[in-house]
């Protein structure tokens, strides 16, 4: 066992987003870009005797029961497959709404595989092999650096984002959970294509995400219609969406310009 450590579950955007089909096991098989921010969730562990997860923070309520949350289960497939005795007391500080398409639960889990890693003193190869089996976006958020998935997101291949990274970027969410599963069950099926640049990529979730909460087709346009704006996007299955600003101070105003019923945060592309 080592001392304590803290990692941030840094927020995770989807660039662009292409569904292809569905596949054998029920997932769909997609093309996306991950590019992550510089602020997010942040947790902290130290060596104990048990498991345990003690969850604050502005979204906490919204985890429901802390037993069945992913950091928990990420935590305990790590312990099974290093065969770690002891435990951590892990503590989850929930800045970032839930259901929100920005990774949430996955960003938490990714960082706590990062941090016991620490905490156990482990091979970090042990974080990698039981991340797919988490979720779909676990291997991206472990990493969390630039990269295309494929796959189920799960297949991974380092991007340079170039003069984009360290863009400063807002993330607006309309505050309505929306289900990733309801998302995907809701689209049409059809294949419109490879991702190849990102820039001129689509989501193709957004449709069916806007039948089901109007208010992100309403956010998109308030967005590009920002000075300064450069590019915008719906994130994942929504609702959250995201614009790039060419000047800090552009992105800033706009942040001050969002409806106060709306969650925003201003921070940096990584």
């Amino acid at each position: 066992m080592t001392q304590a450590a803290r990692e941030i579950a840094p927020a995770k955007l989807n660039l662009a987003l292409h569904v292809r089909h569905r596949m054998p096991d029920g997932r769909h098989a997609i093309e996306t870009v991950f590019a992550f921010c510089t602020d997010g969730d942040r947790l902290n562990a130290e060596p104990a005797r048990g498991l345990t997860l003690e969850v604050t923070g502005p979204f906490a309520a919204d985890l429901g029961n802390a037993d069945d949350n992913l950091v928990l289960r990420a935590a305990r497939a790590l312990a099974e497959r290093a065969g770690v005795r002891g435990g951590a007391a892990i503590r989850l500080e929930k800045r970032l709404p839930v259901a929100s398409g920005i990774g949430g639960g996955s960003a938490d889990a990714g960082a706590a595989l990062r941090l016991l890693t620490s905490v156990w003193g482990i091979d970090p190869a042990h974080a990698q092999a039981v991340a797919p089996g988490l979720g779909g976006d676990v291997p991206a958020c472990l990493l969390s650096m630039a990269a295309r998935g494929e796959g189920a997101g799960d297949q991974l291949q380092l991007v340079d984002l170039g003069d984009v990274s360290g863009s400063p970027v807002l993330l607006v969410n309309p505050r309505v959970a929306l289900s990733t599963a309801s998302v995907f069950d809701a689209w049409d099926g059809i294949d419109r294509g490879v991702l190849q640049d990102w820039r001129s990529g689509r989501n193709d979730l957004q449709a069916p995400a806007i039948a089901q909460v109007p208010q992100i087709e309403t956010l998109l346009a308030w967005l590009a219609a920002q000075p300064g704006s450069s590019f915008v996007q719906m994130s994942g299955s929504g609702a959250t969406c995201f614009a790039l600003f060419d000047t800090e101070e552009n992105r800033d105003q706009a942040g001050d310009r969002v409806p106060r019923e709306w969650w925003r945060l201003a921070t940096f592309l990584r």
